[in-house]
């Protein structure tokens, strides 16, 4: 499922029951029932994200697609549409999927964030090496963990927490460390964007390798596929 997320202007007008009719200057009305629906799925994706995968989500800002201000209200904002909005609680993991959807409800036109360093850090690569280590790993019958591609063109490989503060070490062990990779790692206090929000207004984030609840629950050690990443994206810089 691919959902935009409106704006906060909408969201307010769809509690208050106002719809813009077309004319100059308007915008075209939108289905109130539509709207009622895509927003429900988004519930529903929400507390399967902390009910049945074990992961916290938190409400996050939003941009229009095309580009524009963050919906937090920052002129200045220095991550539109890509970090937590200040006064909105967090899911937390574990919670009763019914729970999280009526807790969601109440934050209408959030982005869906994903927190790392908790239940997973994630490695960060370009999109077409990961594309590449994605079918290698799989064909190797290595257990992998869930992926994102980002409309940035990044892809977003979860692993165990705690594989970003042992990412340096893990590549100089591997002799990796003195290259120049095009790769790097999220852990404590960083969020990724995660379906069916966009990020960014650049675009929808989807899913290369979707979450299945046994592997959301126990991501796999970075070693086990950092060098992979790292001997992709190594050969794709050379041959550049």
């Amino acid at each position: 499922m691919v959902f935009t997320i409106g704006s906060m202007r909408e969201s307010r007008q769809q509690r208050n029951g106002v719809r813009e009719v077309p004319g100059a200057g308007a915008r075209p009305a939108v289905r109130t029932g539509v709207r009622r629906r895509t927003h429900a799925g988004v519930c529903t994706t929400v507390g399967e994200y902390a009910g049945r995968c074990g992961w916290a989500v938190v409400p996050g800002a939003r941009v229009a697609r095309g580009g524009g201000p963050c919906s937090c209200g920052d002129a200045g904002c220095g991550l539109p549409g890509a970090h937590p909005l200040p006064f909105a609680d967090e899911i937390p993991a574990g919670a009763a999927p019914a729970g999280a959807a009526e807790a969601w409800a109440r934050v209408p036109g959030a982005a869906v964030l994903l927190p790392t360093g908790r239940s997973f850090d994630v490695i960060e690569v370009a999109e077409a090496p990961g594309r590449r280590a994605l079918v290698r790993l799989e064909r190797m019958g290595l257990r992998l963990g869930p992926v994102l591609l980002t409309p940035a063109g990044r892809a977003q490989f979860f692993v165990a927490p705690g594989a970003a503060a042992e990412l340096p070490h893990l590549l100089y062990r591997m002799g990796w460390d003195d290259a120049e990779l095009d790769l790097r790692c999220l852990g404590p206090g960083g969020h990724v964007t995660a379906p069916p929000s966009d990020l960014g207004g650049l675009g929808p984030v989807r899913w290369l390798r979707e979450p299945l609840p046994e592997a959301a629950a126990q991501p796999p050690e970075a070693r086990l596929l950092l060098g992979t990443l790292a001997f992709v994206c190594h050969r794709d810089r050379a041959c550049a």
